[in-house]
């Protein structure tokens, strides 16, 4: 039987989600699970790779169950027991054998969290970005329209494709930034899907047009010119939060649980 499971994770203390030698990961820590639970070695596949210190709270995995005789309401609480505690299996559920997280996937959705303070909050290191000056919403939400679409991503990330597909061109369905809260600011993007690091270098560029460094329209230029050293840094990790998997079938996902990703 193939299964499929939603995941939320703490990304803090990982070295992201893709299995490495000597590294602690997501997907080492879901595996070492499955095989005490199920006794034997069970790979799993996932809807994409995060990086390190980067969380979910609607990261999808599939993986083969055999010989197992009780009911998956059980297996879920069973691998709950044997994994850490800064990850979760949220949600268990039979899948069609044909199904798979990464290649079945429509869109992918991630938030990233910012805080303003005039002085950092220690407590907020590890779920949002600290900016001591707030920067200007309509400006960056105006740049963000630049993004909707298809277009070449070169300048904003690189492919890294199992199937040694290289290229950069993605569409982005939604872009844009919002209030959250009267010291938070969270911008949200859900694309077909992402590059390496796409999404943190793209809230960098929009957090540089609204701090006043950039004007809207360099975005537009840094699209077009596709140079990715038009762009200098990358958002820190810790504001990142992959918060839905949207699937043929399912309706968009407009807002997270705030489990996780609300700092």
């Amino acid at each position: 039987m193939k299964v499929r499971a939603t995941v939320a994770y703490d990304g803090s203390g990982f070295a992201g989600f893709q299995r490495q030698r000597q590294a602690r990961t997501v997907q080492g820590e879901i595996e070492a699970a499955l095989e005490r639970v199920l006794g034997r070695p069970t790979p799993i596949v996932a809807s994409g790779r995060t990086d390190a210190g980067v969380h979910a709270v609607g990261q999808v995995i599939a993986f083969e169950v055999e010989q197992w005789s009780h009911s998956l309401a059980l297996l879920q609480r069973a691998l709950n027991a044997e994994l850490p505690a800064d990850i979760a299996i949220r949600a268990l559920q039979p899948c069609a054998p044909d199904f798979h997280p990464r290649y079945s996937a429509l869109s992918r959705t991630y938030e990233y969290t910012v805080y303003v303070d005039p002085v950092r909050h220690p407590l907020r290191r590890y779920t949002a970005w600290w900016l001591a000056q707030k920067p200007d919403v309509a400006r960056m939400n105006q740049a963000a329209t630049y993004l909707l679409g298809e277009h070449d991503f070169a300048a904003f990330g690189r492919a890294m494709s199992e199937r040694g597909h290289a290229s950069t061109v993605r569409r982005v369905f939604r872009a844009s930034w919002r209030e959250s809260a009267p010291d938070e600011l969270r911008f949200v993007i859900e694309a077909n899907a992402f590059l390496f690091h796409m999404v943190r270098r793209i809230v960098k560029a929009l957090v540089n047009v609204g701090l006043g460094l950039n004007q809207p329209e360099d975005v537009k230029q840094m699209l077009e010119a596709r140079d990715a050293q038009r762009i200098k840094g990358l958002a820190p990790a810790c504001g990142l939060c992959l918060v839905h998997v949207k699937y043929p079938g399912e309706m968009s996902h407009e807002t997270h649980s705030n489990v996780l990703c609300n700092a």
